[in-house]
């Protein structure tokens, strides 16, 4: 399993919107039809009720999905919108700089940089918890989405492999923007240490895990993706001012993982 952050990879939505021009087009009757009902195109509630969404949702996920599924092609699709109006603001993010994310607390409260983006994780660094019946797949990245209302959407983005079409999805809960700040002092699991992972040779890799549930696969792309020639984008690499960390492969680094330590809290830094 190779991690790497060397360059931005082909991202989900270059995968499921070819035709960028049908998308931009989507958002002129998006603005039309919000106008015209007064409603607010950045609320998922009433995106997915709007008669133009509602078509092309249905052309996007095929005649064979099941009624329900609407809903989750459409989550994909708002923030697929979002993130084409604010002109495809596509981040990676580097190893070094997930793994100090990871282990410590950041301070100041976290804004986006951005209304709407990708942030594309280091390749095979991030999984999914997996169990029985959903077995565990690498995260490549999230969009997220900054509605009027002050409230962060985000859809993680998993299971992008060569050798079968499409890619999971995953619908973060919403939350208020102006609580972020909260949100880098809570433990999520009960049951483990949070981004602790049981895939078997995490520990040699370092690898992360994070419990999430309710994945739909997006059957998006077939082989055609492999011929996907890849859009001119302007990528944000993040990056930050603190001494090197070490490398996965370094001993002392993974043994210190192993063992519980305490978290400290380390100098600021920005992204």
């Amino acid at each position: 399993m190779t991690l790497h952050d060397l360059y931005a990879r082909l991202t989900p939505y270059e995968i499921a919107f070819q035709d960028r021009a049908a998308l931009e087009a989507l958002i002129v009757e998006i603005a039309e039809e919000a106008e015209g009902r007064g409603a607010d195109p950045s609320s998922p509630q009433a995106f997915i009720t709007m008669g133009s969404v509602g078509a092309f949702v249905r052309e996007l996920q095929g005649p064979d999905a099941p009624p329900e599924a609407i809903h989750q092609y459409g989550a994909l699709v708002f923030q697929a919108v979002h993130f084409t109006a604010a002109d495809c603001p596509l981040y990676l993010l580097g190893i070094h700089a997930a793994r100090y994310l990871v282990d410590g607390v950041p301070d100041g409260d976290p804004v986006p940089p951005t209304p709407a983006g990708y942030l594309q994780l280091p390749q095979h660094l991030f999984w999914t918890v997996g169990g029985e019946a959903d077995p565990a797949e690498s995260i490549d990245g999230m969009f997220w989405m900054m509605s009027g209302a002050g409230l962060l959407h985000v859809l993680l983005v998993t299971g992008l492999r060569p050798d079968r079409p499409g890619f999971g999805t995953i619908s973060v809960p919403e939350a208020p923007v102006e609580e972020a700040g909260k949100w880098l002092d809570t433990e999520a699991r009960e049951s483990a240490p949070d981004f602790s992972s049981e895939l078997p040779g995490s520990e040699l890799d370092g690898l992360y895990a994070v419990e999430a549930r309710a994945l739909l696969r997006v059957r998006l792309g077939g082989t055609r993706c492999a011929r996907v020639r890849r859009r001119t984008c302007s990528v944000r690499r993040c990056t930050f001012s603190l001494c090197p960390l070490p490398r996965p492969s370094d001993a002392a680094w993974l043994e210190s993982r192993r063992r519980p330590r305490p978290r400290a809290r380390p100098r600021r830094s920005t992204c």
